[in-house]
């Protein structure tokens, strides 16, 4: 029973209807601004049942103009004023994160940015200005300004951002700032810059509107640890400036940390987060890959913080609370925390939020199980594969009212996401294929398990329209794309296998090496790569780009592998390919040249792994050319892809068909 998440809360002047928050997180859906795609998108989490949602990152200064939101953007009110105008019948709270990235972003006319002192960002390693005096007073001052219009334009409350390695945290941080002024040196004078900043916003909102702060402990040694942001967090709270305390965790340099993936425990924050919250008797609010309302009520009954964030859960299922409180917490759709669309989807292109599992997170005016329409005429469908662009087309076209059928030629559904599964870490991947599975059962579409199709049975019945989803095999070619007219030689060989054969026959004896060549640039070769060295194989990862996985970077997906592999014997070569394979041994050789080149090196290797973008199986939809008239292909059958290309063309043709 929840007894305490969908209680109300109050802050400030403001009373909030239950503990559910959504953390400020970029979506970049603005582009600079407040339009219907930002409007939308938090229209529909108010619907879904959040109590607060916290908008993400304004930039209150020219110097520090952001991807997200930016005060000095021309009309923006209008913008904010008919997004309060469409979240209030939500019944949803609006409170605006007040932001500056010091060093961490860069003016939009090209000049360089303002920090506390000269270092560089990680991202963009540009010298920072240092702050004189009347910078510093100019950007206080539009803290001031930016608090007052969010207050004028019916934000209902504003958070300082001072964590993540931002500007106030960057004159904070002992190893940021090296000023000798009084901005720099003690605890109170790196404190100064903040302590001005909440003076100066508290004094511009009227009395009783709610005035926080974001906190981040910055997980590096010698950095600012939960004591450290606890004592800063008290010089504030004593002083009257601050209504509530948000806490999260990490900085630009430890953002895998920020927004933690699968390989993350729920909660895995708490840990530098409650020697926080437990120190006052404010509002706070933690965060940490919690998917569940259950979650949320035992961590709130048990004292350790006042709401829980809700950010990536509702990013998948915008209904997520909606769906619990109705008694159908089994038909929320699990958020896996792959980070692919989310996270990845910002820091990447399309440079905008999206969801690996739910193709409307982000494009809500047009996508998503409620823009759905029913069918006009039920028709006859016939899905053949059961992976996750399959069951998504079944699942969809039977929610439109269409009579469909699931053929699986395998015993179990779950296609390509039961083999992620069983890589180290990836075990939610599983939980997305159950969730498909159900719903589509709970639908009635007619599931067909061990029934391989092909043309000839597809004729047997009369089908109104037959969607392939057959996935891809992979490629066993010792090709990579770098160096196509070169394949490696010994393809062959038993002891050579696609990650298919290594997670599929569990009981094969891998020896005591192994190499694994990647040609995909994806995730599939680290986890492939974690599970051999998990087994004590000594592991040689060879790839041809100049980086260990560089798709998933984005995601933040691949520091925290790398950080697994160092406790084993694990080497990557990057810009490195395979030549020749032998009997235990592979022979690499740089990418960028020439098979015969004198610069090879030999790798022990009783097993090797071949991970390649992988060949469609489109047989099945040439073969139906002419004989269906309605005939569609999606996901890897299409083209071999990653999980959210094939979610979304299953969706998209499931609403069409």
């Amino acid at each position: 029973m929840l007894t305490h998440v969908l209680t109300p809360i109050r802050i400030g002047n403001v009373e909030i209807r239950n503990r559910v928050v959504r953390a400020a997180h970029g979506t970049l859906l603005g582009a600079g601004t407040v339009n219907d795609d930002l409007i939308a998108y938090h229209v529909a989490r108010g619907k879904g049942g959040a109590g607060l949602s916290i908008l993400e990152t304004l930039a209150v200064h020219w110097s520090s103009g952001g991807p997200s939101i930016n005060i000095f953007v021309p009309g923006i009110e209008d913008g904010y004023r008919r997004l309060v105008d469409a979240v209030a019948p939500t019944g949803m709270k609006l409170f605006q994160q007040l932001w500056h990235a010091g060093h961490n972003t860069l003016p939009h006319d090209g000049s360089p940015c303002w920090s506390a002192s000269d270092m560089a960002s990680v991202m963009y390693g540009v010298p920072a200005i240092p702050m004189t005096k009347a910078m510093i007073d100019e950007v206080v001052a539009a803290y001031a300004d930016t608090a007052r219009k969010m207050a004028a334009w019916g934000i209902e409350g504003v958070e300082v951002h001072a964590g993540h390695g931002y500007l106030p945290s960057q004159f904070l941080s002992p190893f940021m700032n090296d000023r000798t002024d009084d901005y720099g040196g003690s605890f109170e004078n790196r404190i100064r810059f903040l302590h001005e900043v909440m003076v100066a916003v508290r004094g511009a909102v009227p009395a009783g509107y709610p005035v926080g702060i974001r906190v981040s402990p910055d997980a590096l040694p010698g950095g600012l640890g939960p004591d450290e942001v606890r004592e800063m967090t008290d010089f504030l709270v004593s002083r009257g400036l601050v209504d509530f305390v948000d806490v999260s965790l990490g900085i630009w340099q430890t953002m895998s940390r920020t927004v933690g993936g699968m390989h993350d425990a729920t909660g895995y924050e708490l840990e530098t987060s409650l020697p926080i919250t437990r120190a006052f008797d404010l509002p706070s609010i933690v965060t940490g890959r919690f998917r569940t309302l259950e979650e949320a009520d035992q961590l709130i009954r048990s004292g350790d913080a006042s709401m829980v964030s809700f950010v990536r859960a509702m990013i998948a299922d915008p209904d997520l609370v909606a769906k619990t409180v109705a008694g159908q917490p089994e038909r929320v759709r699990p958020c896996i925390g792959c980070n692919q669309r989310c996270i990845g989807g910002v820091f990447d292109f399309p440079y905008r939020l999206g969801c690996a599992i739910n193709v409307g997170a982000g494009q809500e005016q047009s996508l998503g199980d409620d823009k759905l329409v029913m069918a006009a005429e039920p028709r006859r469908v016939l899905v053949v594969g059961g992976g996750p662009a399959g069951m998504e087309a079944a699942r969809v076209a039977a929610l439109r009212g269409h009579r469909v059928t699931l053929a699986e030629a395998g015993s179990a559904l779950g296609g390509s996401l039961l083999l992620a599964s069983r890589a180290p870490t990836r075990a939610t991947m599983k939980d997305y294929a159950i969730w498909l599975e159900e719903e589509i059962y709970r639908l009635g579409v007619e599931v067909r398990m061990s029934t391989y199709i092909d043309a000839a049975d597809v004729g047997v019945e009369n089908w109104d329209a037959v969607i392939v989803a057959t996935g891809s095999t992979p490629r066993m070619d010792g090709i990579v794309i770098s160096n196509p007219t070169e394949p490696a030689a010994g393809m062959e060989q038993r002891h050579v296998i696609s990650s298919h054969e290594l997670f599929v026959d569990t009981g094969r004896d891998l020896g005591r090496s192994a190499v694994v060549i990647d040609d995909s640039g994806h995730y599939e070769a680290l986890a492939v790569a974690e599970y051999l060295a998990e087994r004590g194989l000594e592991v040689n990862f060879v790839t041809r780009f100049a980086a260990v996985a560089p798709k998933m970077e984005a995601a933040l997906m691949v520091e925290p592998a790398l950080a697994r592999l160092s406790l084993h014997r694990f080497a990557a070569h990057t810009r490195m390919r395979a030549i020749s394979i032998g009997t235990d041994s592979v022979t690499i050789s740089p990418a960028f040249l020439p098979a015969t080149t004198n610069l090879t090196t030999t790798l022990p290797a009783d097993t090797v792994i071949f991970v390649s973008l992988n060949r469609s199986n489109r047989a099945l939809y040439d073969d139906l050319q002419d004989a269906v008239a309605a005939l569609h292909i999606v996901g890897d059958a299409n083209s071999a892809r990653d999980l959210p290309a094939a979610v979304r063309e299953g969706h998209l043709v499931g609403a069409q068909v």
